[in-house]
C-alpha cells in the first residue's frame, strides 16, 4: 500500500467548469462517430435494466455501476471505484483504527488472493497467518476473482463477530489450513520503541505501518531516546502513504534523493533536505516489508545510510492516488512506479537486504514479542550485533 491523496483535482474541476461543458459537446460529437455501436449498446443495457429486470436501479446505482465498471476495465487489482462508505473506511484504516482482524491483502501475479502482512499485534498476527499465505475462502466464500476490497470488506466486521480464512501456505501445498479468527478494534500506534536487555545504549523502533501521524510520532520518539545506535525494524510492515515514507526516510539521510516517482507525466524526484539524526542505523526487513516500508528500505541501501537485515522485502513498487470525484465517493488508480535513488525498478523483485538472515519458523517466537528475544530472533540479533561494531568504531 503507497498512497497519494488529491483532492486539488476533484476542487480544481470546479474552475473550469464551464469549458468543460462547452468542449463535451464537441468531444461526444467525435466520439459517437467512431463509437456508435457500443454507445448504443448501453443505452439499450441500461433501457432493458430499467424495464425488464425484477430489481431495477435508480439512477445513482446506475452511474456508480458505469463508474466501477470503467474502472475494473483496467484490470489493475490495486485500482478501484470506491464508494462513500468504502473511501471512509479506507481513511479510517490509515488512522489505525477499525473493526477486523489486521491483513493487508493483494493478488499475486495469478490473481489469486495473497498475504502481503497481518499487522502486528493482531488477530491475524497472533493467529500464525503469514506473509505469502494465499486465502483460498473467506467463510467458505471462494476468493477466486474477488476484488481486493470485497476481500477486505468481508473480513471487516463488528468486534466479537467471528471469521473463517481457509489457507493454503507455499511449501505446505497439499494442506489447507483453517484459521477461525475473532474481529476485534483494530488500533494499531504505528510507531513505538521498546528496551532491548543488555544493550541500553541501542534504539529499537519498530514501525507498524505508515499511518498519518508516523512521522511525528517517530520525531518524538526519537527526541526523547538516547542513545548511540538505532535498530529500525520495518518486519511485516506493509506500508501507507508516500508522503509518510519520505518524511520517515528524511530523519534518516543527507542531502539528496530519497525516491523517484515515474509516471506519464514524467519523473517526480523527492529529496532528503538535511540528516535530522546522526547516529548508525540497521534497518530490518522481511518479505512482509511491502511499499512504503521499501521505498524508505531501498533509499537506505542505496544511500548507504545503514546497513539492511532479513529477508529480501515483498516487492511492490506501485503508487496508488486517491482522486475525491464527488458525492463522498474516489476512485483510486495506480498511476505511477516509484524507484530508488539509483533508480532501480524493484516492484515484483524486492529488496535484497545487505545481510540476509533467514527467520526459522515454529521456534514458539512470534516476531515482535514483548520482550524481545534476540536468542529466538537471530535477526534482530545479527542487527544488535552489526550495529555494536558499528557504535564501537565510531567511539
Amino acid at each position: 500500500m503507497c498512497l497519494r491523496f488529491n483532492k486539488k483535482f476533484y476542487f480544481g474541476l470546479g474552475i473550469g467548469v464551464f469549458i468543460t461543458l462547452f468542449l463535451l459537446a464537441g468531444f461526444l460529437g467525435y466520439y459517437l462517430v467512431g463509437n456508435f455501436q457500443e454507445f448504443q449498446s448501453l443505452i439499450q443495457v441500461i433501457s432493458l435494466i430499467q424495464t425488464q429486470a425484477l430489481e431495477p436501479l435508480d439512477t445513482g446505482e446506475i452511474f456508480v455501476g458505469a463508474a466501477s465498471g470503467i474502472v475494473n476495465m483496467l484490470k489493475d487489482p490495486y485500482s478501484a471505484y470506491l464508494s462513500e462508505k468504502e473511501y471512509l473506511e479506507l481513511q479510517q484504516d490509515l488512522s489505525g483504527n477499525y473493526g477486523g482482524i489486521g491483513l493487508l491483502i493483494g493478488l499475486d501475479e495469478e490473481e489469486r488472493l495473497i498475504v502481503i502482512s497481518p499487522f502486528k499485534g493482531t488477530p491475524a498476527h497472533r493467529s500464525g497467518i503469514r506473509s505469502g499465505d494465499r486465502i483460498l475462502k473467506i467463510d467458505n466464500r471462494d476468493t477466486t476473482g474477488m476484488k481486493l476490497e470485497t476481500a477486505a470488506n468481508l473480513m471487516k466486521g463488528k468486534p466479537g463477530t467471528e471469521v473463517t480464512l481457509t489457507i493454503i501456505r507455499e511449501n505446505e501445498i497439499e494442506n489447507t489450513l483453517e484459521f477461525k479468527l475473532t474481529r476485534e478494534v483494530i488500533e494499531i500506534p504505528s510507531v513505538q520503541s521498546f528496551s532491548l536487555e543488555g544493550h541500553p545504549e541501542i534504539i529499537y523502533i519498530n514501525l507498524s505501518m505508515f499511518s498519518n501521524n508516523t512521522a511525528a510520532d517517530l520525531g518524538e520518539i526519537l527526541d526523547k531516546e538516547k542513545g548511540k545506535g538505532i535498530i529500525l525494524d520495518l518486519r511485516n510492515n506493509p506500508g501507507g502513504t508516500l508522503d509518510t515514507a519520505v518524511e520517515v526516510a528524511d530523519y534518516f539521510l543527507s542531502q539528496g534523493p530519497i525516491v523517484f516517482i515515474k509516471s506519464r507525466q514524467g519523473i517526480e524526484e523527492f529529496v532528503a533536505d538535511k540528516k535530522k539524526v546522526d547516529l548508525p542505523l540497521v534497518v530490518l526487513v522481511n518479505k512482509g516489508s511491502a511499499s512504503a516500508s521499501e521505498i524508505v528500505a531501498g533509499a537506505v541501501k542505496d544511500r548507504k545510510a545503514g546497513i539492511l537485515v532479513g529477508e529480501t522485502t515483498f516487492g511492490k513498487g506501485l503508487v496508488q492516488t486517491v482522486y475525491e470525484v464527488g458525492g463522498g465517493a474516489a476512485v483510486k488508480l495506480t498511476t505511477a512506479k516509484y524507484l530508488t535513488p539509483l533508480k532501480k525498478d524493484i516492484d515484483k523483485k524486492g529488496i535484497k537486504p545487505d545481510v540476509e538472515v533467514p527467520m526459522p519458523e515454529n521456534n514458539g517466537y512470534s516476531l515482535f514479542s514483548e520482550p524481545l528475544s534476540l536468542d529466538k530472533d537471530p535477526q534482530l540479533g545479527k542487527a544488535v550485533e552489526i550495529l555494536e561494531e558499528q557504535m564501537d568504531s565510531a567511539a
